[in-house]
């Protein structure tokens, strides 16, 4: 909704600005589930070996 807002008045910018912050907001708890999987899957697989 605010994105829809900043938009309707007209300065690009800001409604540019405020779509990078919600994607970059969005993104990163993905990257860290990600990393937190990769250590897991290694840790795993090293105790598997031994």
């Amino acid at each position: 909704m605010c994105r829809a807002s900043l938009e309707s008045e007209g300065d690009a910018t800001k409604a540019d600005a405020l779509n990078d912050g919600i994607v970059y907001l969005m993104a990163f708890p993905y990257l860290i589930v990600g990393v937190v999987g990769i250590v897991v899957y290694r840790m795993y697989r090293k105790k598997k070996e031994t």
